[in-house]
């Protein structure tokens, strides 16, 4: 019988690695990238006190658009940057939870960094 290597196991996996390396601080909060099937999901966090700064995603209200293309995805980027720039937040450090930089993760993250954050 032939098994088929379970991806998000893997993708898991590695998210974990890099987390050990990475972390969030109030001056500079993590990036941190989900996406599903039809959905994208971005999130600023604060490591140190457990918090969420910014959030935003596809399923939003105001959303237009596709949350399962690169469109969307790099709505949701400008959007949590422009979210960011609210709160006074311009420097972060990107955490793709062991999705490839490519795609979707890659728009958005170019979306974020037009809109005005760095990383």
């Amino acid at each position: 019988m032939i098994k088929k290597p379970d991806s998000n196991k893997a993708r898991i996996k590695r998210h974990l690695r890099v987390r050990n390396k990475i972390s969030g601080t109030p001056e500079r909060p993590r990036l941190n990238v989900f996406r599903s099937a039809k959905h994208i999901y971005a999130q600023l966090i604060d490591d140190v006190n457990g918090v969420t700064l910014v959030s935003a995603s596809s399923l939003e209200k105001g959303f237009e658009g596709n949350g399962g293309n690169k469109e969307g995805a790099k709505k949701v980027g400008e959007l949590i940057a422009k979210k960011a720039a609210e709160k006074g937040i311009e420097n972060v450090v990107f955490d793709r939870s062991g999705y490839l930089y490519h795609g979707r993760v890659m728009e958005l993250a170019e979306g974020a960094r037009e809109c005005g954050l760095k990383f």
